[in-house]
């Protein structure tokens, strides 16, 4: 399948703060990934050299076009929407229609109206009277009725309660996305995002820390809700995180490890596949609330 991002060795530096430290990516079109990271660890300069919006060394092209030399050109085909309303508060919802109608020309006016009417907003409120879940699902009616190639979102719920996310990414799974568009989305809160995305990737002080499919954490870690008798024998095939729920402990393995299979781990406990935020913990640990300077 195409590759919609490619980035080999992408680095970003600035000053004496290195925020992004050789990382490597490959998204396919029609894929949906998930950049998660601690504040400061580089997930909006990634986004932003993706989007053309900085400059990056290594290399790096965007369905198959150089951001940064090439940005006019590549954003025809990509849409975004930040973590902060861009919209002037002093204008009209009706006059944001009218005015990307006249700006984009894959701009699809009629159904721009038909997120819309599935909202409370109305055409002649001005963004100033919009709360802030409502400004969002303007956003997102907007960007939706734009025949995209590319969306990237950066902590797009940002502030919502929680009934706005979940509307938030039911429209966007609902009424946007197909298996020709792709997606990227960075955000802290995890767990709204778990059935959402097909790719996931962990990133640290600029570096990926993780990068794979959802198919493919389901296949490589494992958790293990121990029963009291097995813990010690379990242990010594050396879990890559352990803690403790409700009384009980739960150890991680990784299977790439090679030290157990799933049906040696079975004899020791049930066996469930880890949430991303658990999987998250376990593989950053410590790092992800140790001093990063002004990492973006």
């Amino acid at each position: 399948m195409a590759s919609v991002i490619e980035a080999r060795g992408l680095r970003k530096n600035f000053k004496s703060t290195v925020a992004l430290a050789g990382i490597d990516l490959h998204v396919e079109a029609g894929r949906i990934l998930g950049v998660i990271g601690p504040n400061g660890a580089g997930k909006t300069t990634a986004l932003n050299a993706i989007l053309g919006l900085t400059s990056y060394q290594g290399e790096l092209k965007v369905l198959g076009l150089d951001p940064w030399s090439q940005r006019d050109q590549l954003m025809r085909d990509v849409c975004f929407i930040a973590d902060v309303a861009v919209l002037p508060r002093w204008v009209k919802v009706s006059q944001v229609i009218r005015y990307v109608a006249g700006v984009h020309p894959r701009f699809d006016r009629a159904k721009a109206e038909n997120f819309l009417a599935k909202t409370n907003i109305q055409r002649r409120s001005k963004v100033r009277e919009l709360s802030k879940g409502m400004v969002a699902q303007l956003h997102l009616a907007l960007v939706m009725a734009i025949d995209a190639k590319l969306l990237v979102f950066d902590e797009p719920t940002l502030g919502l309660d929680i009934l706005y996310r979940k509307q938030f990414y039911d429209s966007l799974l609902n009424d946007y996305f197909d298996r020709n568009r792709t997606i990227v989305v960075t955000t802290n809160l995890v767990e709204e995002i778990q059935d959402v995305i097909t790719d996931l990737m962990f990133v640290n002080r600029g570096q990926a820390v993780l990068s794979c499919s959802m198919e493919d954490l389901e296949s490589r870690f494992v958790e293990v809700v121990m029963k009291p008798e097995g813990a010690a024998a379990a242990r010594a095939l050396k879990p890559i995180y352990e803690r403790q729920s409700l009384g009980r402990t739960i150890l991680l393995f990784d299977s790439r490890a090679g030290r157990a299979d799933r049906q040696q781990l079975s004899a020791f406990g049930e066996l469930r596949t880890p949430s991303i935020a658990d999987l998250f913990v376990a593989l950053m640990g410590n790092q992800a609330s140790q001093p990063q300077g002004v990492s973006r």
